[in-house]
């Protein structure tokens, strides 16, 4: 097999987050519950996930690290936390479902700022036009369909010259490229646990650097007698029981990002997108790809569905994604709303020969 849907989920994981997982089964029980051995040991792996989270994204206060079940959940919370009747919210025209749809459950007006794929620049000028007034602004650090890495902290800046608060969406950015609380000054951050972070499926992170509120209401193994949620972090975003064998694989997903670094992580990514650019020269194949670009490559062939391609590849080995990859506004953006795209991602644990031989079935498909 031939995995290359990384930006989905990273399927190959460094082996000591499976081993992580397992022990954390046998050994222990759930935080905040009780004072014998498996309940403090939890704590204990639940707290140091939090530290080298906060470690890795430059936070001050682990405390400030809530775990979430997915980037989904991190987003409805920070949106949640900040709408208000009539909100005008601003968000970048390469946002996934996670971001439109509850920012449109809530009733917020939406205004979508920056369409100009691969163009820094251009994005960077809409939301400069478009922020004054806004209630909030919510921007992906890296879009999820074409890797196309926006200008977070040029847009930051201007977030706080208007004092619009801002929610970054670095689902596809978190491990890969430098993500920095302290200097983005975001009131929300929020990320999943399993994909460049190479942790289990069920785990994410927000980073709460604003005023959050409970989208859950429930046990949190602390302050039990009131019939509200603790007013302090992390017990008020974080109700009822932890996925804490998830929380151990994330843990150990977290010390391998901060081993290796992401720049030597999106070097390689890069490396691998550099093989695949080459490789389908001369193939017909519609490449979407620009300067501000990370290990994602999106293509369309014009005589063939993305659809029955995929299918194909999959038959012989080779994991990708098509379709509209559950961000139909980056779509619209790239004009690719009518055909969607197929969608190759790689990580760490793909290699050139891989990549090589991904390209040459694909040629001999089309």
């Amino acid at each position: 097999m031939i995995y290359l849907d990384n930006a989905a989920t990273t399927l190959i994981k460094p082996p000591q987050v499976e081993r992580a997982v397992r022990e954390a089964m046998r050994s222990c029980a759930s935080p905040g519950r009780g004072g014998h051995a498996p309940a403090m040991r939890a704590a204990e792996t639940v707290y140091a996930c939090r530290e080298e989270a906060a470690a890795l994204f430059n936070l001050s206060e682990p405390e400030r690290v809530i775990f979430t079940m997915n980037a989904t959940h991190g987003l409805n919370i920070a949106i949640k936390s900040l709408v208000r009747p009539g909100a005008r919210a601003v968000m970048s025209g390469f946002e996934h479902n996670s971001v439109s749809r509850p920012l449109a459950a809530s009733g917020a007006e939406l205004v979508v700022a920056g369409r100009q794929l691969f163009d820094g620049e251009a994005v960077l000028e809409d939301f400069r036009k478009k922020l004054p007034g806004a209630s909030l602004a919510v921007c992906t650090h890296v879009s999820n369909v074409f890797g196309f890495i926006l200008p977070i902290y040029e847009i930051a800046e201007l977030c706080r010259k208007y004092s619009v608060p801002l929610i970054v969406d670095a689902s596809q950015s978190a491990g890969i490229l430098d993500v920095d609380a302290a200097r983005l000054g975001a009131a929300f951050i929020a990320m999943p646990g399993h994909k460049a972070l190479f942790g289990p499926q069920g785990t994410g992170i927000l980073l709460c650097c604003g005023e959050g509120k409970p989208l859950m209401h429930g046990g949190s193994g602390s302050d039990s007698i009131p019939q509200h949620m603790p007013d302090y972090l992390p017990d008020m975003l974080e109700a009822g029981t932890h996925n804490v064998c998830g929380i151990a694989g994330l843990l150990e997903g977290i010390k391998y990002v901060r081993r290796k670094g992401t720049g030597n992580i999106l070097a390689h990514e890069r490396s691998m997108l550099g093989i695949m650019k080459r490789s389908l020269e001369g193939s017909g194949l519609e490449l979407f790809t620009g300067e501000e670009q990370c290990g994602v490559l999106s293509l369309r062939c014009p005589e063939r569905d993305c659809e029955s391609i995929a299918l194909r590849l999959a038959q012989m080995g080779v994991c990708v994604r098509s379709g509209l990859h559950c961000a139909p506004t980056a779509h619209e953006s790239a004009g690719t709303i009518e055909s969607g795209t197929l969608r190759f991602s790689f990580s760490p644990f793909v290699n050139a020969a891989q990549v090589k031989t991904a390209c040459g079935l694909l040629r001999k498909i089309i």
